[in-house]
């Protein structure tokens, strides 16, 4: 059986700073909610590590996270959602409740009936063809189009998002033909939504360009309902931050979207 804690933390964890994308969405929706989260800086970018690789991370992750007490995981990375996701569910079973970020948006795409969809991510998403094989199964007279875009994480992580570096390799990825008749564009790593305004000005805002962290976060918010995890609405959450290697980039990049300085803490597993 799941945790029956409603007052423990949410669990997220990332490669880097994409998930706090996820984290800040939900930190807007609920807000009543203590979330610890871990950002595997050390290791990233996922997207260029082998299956093996981000299974076992993302193993050693979830059970760092379990021992703080975390009554839910929410798997913020697209690559390991696409490759570990499965594993983790298979090692937790009952014991942990766990979102992806990928089933969410899948569902969403469907109920919103779009008939030519686009996919970006890194090469470990692209190529696991996750999205694409859940979006066909699911949904009836689509396209999908799909396209590995794997300088673009690492890019974001070095601060460059809104700067000429970050438009430039959007019109690199972005100016191909199969991506002429899109309705709509899922952003298919959690560090992309930092640079969706450029994303919005190169297709000038003729296409639809998914909230992923948002959809991610009602999904959530749902689970939590379900299994009668959610922490009361009077109480104010709490947030802590773990990291496998303190960057400068990390600090300044988080302390810019949160809002506010987190507090980083270094924790080697």
């Amino acid at each position: 059986m799941f945790r029956q804690d409603s007052y423990g933390p949410i669990g997220i964890f990332d490669s880097g700073v994409g998930g706090l994308t996820v984290a800040k969405a939900i930190m807007n929706l609920m807000p009543n909610e203590d979330i610890l989260y871990f950002g595997d800086t050390a290791h990233m970018p996922y997207g260029e590590k082998s299956k093996e690789a981000i299974i076992k991370y993302s193993l050693e992750i979830s059970e760092f996270l379990y021992q703080k007490g975390v009554k839910v995981l929410v798997i913020a990375c697209n690559s390991a959602s696409a490759t570990a996701y499965e594993a983790l569910c298979e090692h937790w079973k009952q014991r942990l409740p766990i979102v992806n970020v990928i089933d969410p948006v899948v569902q969403f795409v469907c109920e919103q009936q779009f008939s030519h969809i686009g996919i970006i991510g890194t090469k470990a998403t692209i190529n696991s063809g996750v999205y694409e094989k859940k979006i066909l199964r699911s949904c009836r007279d689509v396209h999908v189009h799909s396209k590995a875009t794997p300088l673009l994480a690492g890019m974001v992580e070095e601060g460059l998002a809104g700067t000429d570096v970050s438009r430039s390799l959007i019109k690199h990825y972005l100016a191909d033909p199969k991506f002429s008749q899109l309705e709509c564009m899922i952003l298919g790593c959690t560090h992309y939504p930092l640079i969706q305004e450029d994303i919005k000005a190169f297709f000038k805002e003729q296409i639809k360009i998914l909230d992923t962290p948002s959809i991610t976060a009602a999904h959530l918010r749902q689970v939590l309902i379900d299994t009668s995890l959610r922490s009361p609405s009077t109480y104010h959450g709490e947030y802590h931050f773990y990291l496998s290697d303190l960057t400068e980039s990390f600090k300044e990049i988080a302390s810019y979207f949160l809002g506010f300085q987190p507090v980083l803490e270094h924790v080697v597993l």
